[in-house]
């Protein structure tokens, strides 16, 4: 089966999830989208109302806000693949609880499974918390790390940026290192695979 195919498969397993009560207040449940085989996978909080709406991920205010930050290191939609750690809207746009975050866990975990990206960007407290255990975006914010055979890179959600303009020039300097670190990690990874297989000529 193919990566689109699978993630198909996952995007409508979510689509009628009702596991949590989140799927009694929903309109459209978000799965996600984008590249199946994407380098880079963003991973938010929750869906908001515009996304709850549309059944699309990052469609309002903090989506137009985040395109803009993609555009600015020469990244579209198309190239990554994007996602929320909660797949159904909390009312009022509250926080996810740790029972709604353990119900949709084991999708996001089978979808960056499918994807397998080089680099897991964290988009706010609850992604950083959900990905890493850390509670504090302010600590760890444009710096890579590894959790569990993964490259997460922790960014402020684009929502933040909108409601603190402090905020703005932070992720911009943010993303500008991420384009760095993608470069980096491709480079190493190449590097690696044409090691192995010079080794491999010798074995």
């Amino acid at each position: 089966m193919s990566s689109n195919n699978e993630l198909e498969e996952q995007a409508n397993k979510i689509r009628l999830c009702t596991s949590c009560p989140l799927s009694c207040s929903r309109t459209l449940a978000v799965p996600g989208e984008g590249c199946s085989h994407a380098d880079v996978m963003f991973i938010g909080e929750a869906p908001g109302s515009e996304e709850d709406s549309q059944g699309r991920p990052f469609v309002g205010a903090a989506g137009k806000k985040l395109d803009a930050l993609l555009l600015s290191i020469d990244l579209k939609r198309d190239d990554i693949f994007i996602t929320n750690v909660v797949k159904c809207r909390p009312p009022m746009n509250r926080v996810p609880t740790l029972d709604e975050i353990k119900s949709c866990f084991p999708y996001l975990q089978k979808q960056i499974s499918i994807v397998n990206p080089k680099i897991v960007c964290s988009l706010g407290n609850t992604a950083l918390e959900t990905l890493t255990g850390f509670r504090f975006i302010s600590r760890v914010h444009g710096k890579l790390l590894k959790k569990s055979n993964l490259l997460i890179f922790p960014m402020y959600h684009p929502a933040a940026t909108l409601h603190n303009p402090l905020l703005k020039s932070t992720a911009e300097i943010d993303f500008l290192k991420l384009k760095e670190s993608i470069k980096e990690t491709i480079s190493k990874q190449s590097f690696s695979k044409h090691e192995n297989e010079r080794i491999d000529r010798f074995i």
